[in-house]
């Protein structure tokens, strides 16, 4: 199995990427398939049923208009959000869909879209079906689904949640564990960085992986200045959650012009950074709260961390540079790919120590690494940053990617940039290694109950008063 960094990183929509982007790209498939076989023409009718997780939460996070709009054709990554509700609501109104935005087909989203809460399929917690019957009810195809983290789908053909993908394409330095990273750096002299940058070089050349890298950078940071802009000062759904990005922005700027014209511009409290990325981080989750477009990273529930620390080493560290974002991304990719192959990036599957403790890992691995640390050190980073998050629980109050999931990205972009200066004054030696507790996240949430993994079941969620 060969994992890109541009598969871990990819641009969807909010609030999820295992609930919304997944179950958008299986419907877009689905229905792309049907075009493929020459069924399409023949639908009459197509019939969506969502399980485990996705039937639980579906609602809280856009599940059910996710599928819709895959059924229509739409991919996470271009699709208008400005409309998509509109187009949603069309579809209820008028109970026809435009399968591959071209057959229109009867389709009633109270009947042909269930969402089943106590239900689940054996591949993973995350499954689906599709299904196309012709006009006489006759079925035509039938299709199983697994939204497997990170906006990631796999089929039904997919043994368990471990094939992420059928790649195999060979690559020059392959790597699964932190280990085997590291023996790949000592053998060729590439940092981490390198390491990846090779192997990328499998699929596109330096000058694509580059530019596609930076344009990533370059959504992160509209992600946070549509978050520090918008509007609408409370985030849909029913627990009115006031935003706080923009306020918070245009405090920490008074402040900072109050500091200039009074002392020269330097600020008195010694962690006035930490200001800032709480708010790069708050930012990106209230835009992913709010459907915006963001950057799954490594999805979307914890997809504030990076673009968060990130933004710290792009405003407040000396030199940084477009190298040192290319550096910072790829360097990161690195521990998720690891992350992912040898526990989970689902939180329906480990709980949330599976999307926020992996962001929080691969943020500090990645701000150690353009800090000037080896690949040892950047490992131990990645091991701080993923061993403080074990247990964590993913409890969403209503089923919504807010409480806990907007602060708990603030405080993992302040844990990651502890995590990198800790390791930072270390000489990359430690006693528990990133293989060690990757395994004890994988064996952690095996051992969870599944109350705590994403059915909003437990936790916060039953404890934490909805209105």
């Amino acid at each position: 199995m060969s994992l890109s960094a541009l598969d871990l990183f990819s641009v969807g929509i909010g609030p999820s990427s295992s609930h919304t982007v997944g179950p958008m790209r299986a419907a877009r498939r689905f229905a792309a398939g049907l075009a493929g076989s020459g069924l399409l023409d023949r639908t009459a009718r197509v019939q969506a049923q969502l399980y485990g997780s996705l039937g639980a939460t579906g609602h809280g996070h856009g599940s059910d208009r996710a599928v819709l709009l895959g059924l229509e054709g739409e991919d996470p990554e271009t699709v208008d959000t400005s409309h998509a509700v509109a187009r949603v609501e069309a579809v209820r109104a008028d109970r026809k869909i435009a399968l591959d935005g071209t057959h229109r087909v009867a389709f009633d989203p109270d009947v042909d879209l269930v969402l089943h809460r106590r239900r689940t399929l054996p591949g993973h917690p995350n499954g689906m079906t599709f299904e196309a019957f012709d006009d006489a009810g006759r079925s035509l195809a039938a299709r199983t689904y697994y939204s497997v983290g990170g906006g990631f789908v796999v089929d039904e053909e997919a043994i368990g949640a471990d094939r992420v993908v059928a790649d195999t394409t060979p690559l020059p330095h392959p790597f699964s564990t932190g280990a085997e990273l590291l023996q790949r750096c000592r053998e060729t002299g590439l940092s981490i960085a390198g390491v990846m940058m090779a192997n990328e070089h499998a699929w596109r050349p330096e000058p694509e992986v580059r530019a596609r890298l930076l344009h990533l950078w370059d959504v992160m940071q509209e992600c946070v200045e549509s978050g520090c802009t918008r509007e609408e000062r409370t985030l849909p759904g029913g627990l009115k959650v006031r935003r706080r990005a923009p306020e918070l922005r245009d405090r920490l700027r008074r402040q900072e012009a109050e500091a200039r014209a009074s002392s020269g511009g330097s600020m008195a409290d010694p962690l006035w950074a930490m200001e800032w990325v709480n708010l790069y981080a708050l930012a990106v989750n209230e835009e992913n709260a709010s459907g915006g477009r963001i950057v799954t990273a490594p999805t979307n529930g914890a997809a504030g961390i990076i673009p968060a620390v990130l933004h710290f080493y792009t405003r407040f560290v000396d030199g940084a540079d477009d190298d040192g974002v290319v550096e910072f991304l790829l360097t990161a990719a690195a521990v998720g790919i690891i992350v992912k192959l040898g526990a989970s990036i689902s939180g329906a599957e480990v709980g949330c120590q599976g999307e926020v403790g992996s962001a929080c890992s691969m943020a500090a691995a990645a701000l150690c690494a353009v800090l000037g640390g080896t690949p040892e050190q950047v490992e131990n980073a990645a091991e701080i940053g993923i061993e403080h998050n074990l247990g964590l629980t993913c409890d969403p109050v209503g089923g919504l990617v807010q409480i806990p999931c907007i602060e708990r990205n603030a405080i993992a972009s302040v844990k990651a940039v502890n995590a990198a200066r800790l390791a930072l004054q270390g000489d990359g030696q430690h006693k528990v290694t990133l293989d060690q507790a990757v395994k004890t996240m994988r064996e952690t949430g095996a051992d969870m109950k599944i109350k705590y993994k994403e059915t909003s079941r437990g936790g916060l969620a039953v404890n934490v008063v909805e209105c």
